[in-house]
């Protein structure tokens, strides 16, 4: 509490806890005689004529109601979003440990117990799936090269998903290594970040949309690229012969290579509904794209058609603007 008066320009403040003496204060002006010290919410004043005995009076710092509701309602936000965040990480922990088991028992899966019967087979396919063999003759299946090659487009569907939305908050875990290790392993890869994802994402400055890799992960040119080829690929499989179709099974069932691919390819499929959805919550158009989630459950398709349609990232920026100006 402070309390003035008139006749006399020093400001004291009581205390209960403190005894009640009498000091002379010399005739010196009180601005020319004290030296303040400040921290957080206190003001530390030292009086340097008293040499025998140092002592502080505290003074404490009034601030108005106005910055009071402020800082309370700063306070109740940051409340609120540290109840949320223990909220995830509370589910979360048993969410990370099934992924990480259903991860360790596909690499067992995949190593171990997949069917592995003609392995010189897979390298000369991956030979020539590469362009590494030239024309020999031999005519590759229909429906596996559609595989092939869509699987290569899975990578930058998962990059345009992830970045920036599904970037990991906590721990400092980076997104970019686990994204060119699926260029050669697909879901094999991308599913130990899964585990180590914790949201939400950190926040993005606008300058960042306009440097690599955002602009061109935002664009509307490569999500409608990625989306005709891998619409012609699905339809070149799709009228493939019953005998592409046949002779694909049985390497489905002799190969090591199109067995885990093909899981692969399914693996991707299930987990893309989910970060369409992150995605979809982050540049807050769940209210007028939530048609897209179930969409979403198409295989490649799907997440391809959502990438094609949401809205920029410039664009979220851009509207959320006039509120934060209101707030």
């Amino acid at each position: 509490m402070f309390t003035h008066t008139s006749s006399t320009p020093i400001s004291s403040c009581t205390f209960p806890s403190l005894q009640h003496q009498n000091h002379k204060i010399p005739k010196t002006p009180f601005f020319k005689s004290h030296h303040f010290s400040q921290t957080k919410n206190t003001i530390l004043l030292k009086f340097p004529h008293q040499k025998g005995k140092r002592r502080r009076i505290c003074f404490q710092i009034c601030k108005s109601s106005l910055d009071t509701d402020k800082s309370q309602k700063s306070d109740l936000e940051i409340q609120e979003e540290d109840k949320m965040k223990n909220e995830n990480n509370g589910g979360g922990g048993t969410t990370s440990f099934l992924i990480l088991a259903l991860w360790g028992g596909l690499m067992y899966y995949v190593f171990n117990l997949a069917p592995n019967q003609t392995p010189s087979t897979d390298m000369y396919l991956v030979k020539k799936l590469c362009f590494l063999i030239g024309d020999d003759g031999f005519q590759l299946n229909q429906v596996i090269v559609s595989l092939w090659n869509i699987m290569g487009l899975w990578p930058l569907v998962y990059c345009m998903l992830l970045i920036p939305s599904g970037r990991s908050s906590k721990g400092n875990v980076p997104v970019f290594p686990f994204l060119i290790l699926s260029f050669f392993l697909g879901a094999y890869a991308l599913i130990p970040y899964f585990v180590l994802w914790r949201p939400p994402p950190p926040a993005i400055e606008e300058s960042e949309l306009k440097r690599w890799p955002i602009n061109f992960l935002d664009s509307k040119v490569t999500a409608g690229v990625i989306f005709a080829v891998g619409l012609g690929l699905i339809v070149n499989a799709g009228l493939a012969t019953g005998d592409n179709w046949k002779e694909y099974l049985q390497y489905f069932g002799g190969s090591r290579l199109i067995h885990a691919t093909s899981l692969d390819f399914a693996l991707l499929s299930t987990f893309a509904p989910f970060w369409v959805y992150n995605d979809m919550t982050v540049r807050k158009w769940t209210d007028k794209g939530f048609w897209l989630v179930p969409l979403s459950v198409v295989p490649f398709l799907g997440p391809a058609l959502y990438l094609l349609l949401r809205p920029s990232l410039s664009s979220v920026t851009a509207a959320s603007l006039p509120a934060l100006k209101e707030e």
